[in-house]
């Protein structure tokens, strides 16, 4: 009893390690995406001159050996970030700039409407 007790256990923390992880490659991704865009930008630009001066040295799959450096590179670096944020413990539940993932609308302002001074006060 005890021995189908403890693997449970432990089910349920791989669980919520590989939770935690696939979460933060999301986040990262996504974020990589947006926010890091002039990043990408000169990651194409230095990419596309590799490519050129890789064309002398491999004709055939110059462009190929590039893009894969560059799609590897990518996905190497968001896959690092999520593993050594969920190494430490940090939950993206924990964290207060996330509330988009959390499906929680964090503003409750109403909509004030440039006539309401005149009409709000008539009922």
């Amino acid at each position: 009893m005890q021995l189908v007790q403890n693997n449970t256990w432990k089910k349920n923390i791989y669980v919520a390690l590989t939770k935690s992880f696939l979460l933060w490659s999301f986040t990262l991704a996504v974020c990589l995406l947006v926010v890091g865009f002039p990043i990408q930008v000169i990651l194409a630009t230095v990419g596309i001159l590799a490519t050129i001066v890789l064309q002398a040295l491999l004709p055939s799959s110059a462009v190929l050996l590039v893009v894969s450096s560059i799609v590897a590179l990518n996905l190497l670096i968001v896959f690092i970030g999520a593993a050594i944020l969920t190494a430490r413990g940090i939950h993206p539940q924990e964290v207060s700039w996330l509330h988009w993932l959390h499906g929680q609308d964090s503003s409750v302002n109403e909509p004030v409407y440039a006539s309401c001074p005149l009409t709000c006060a008539i009922h």
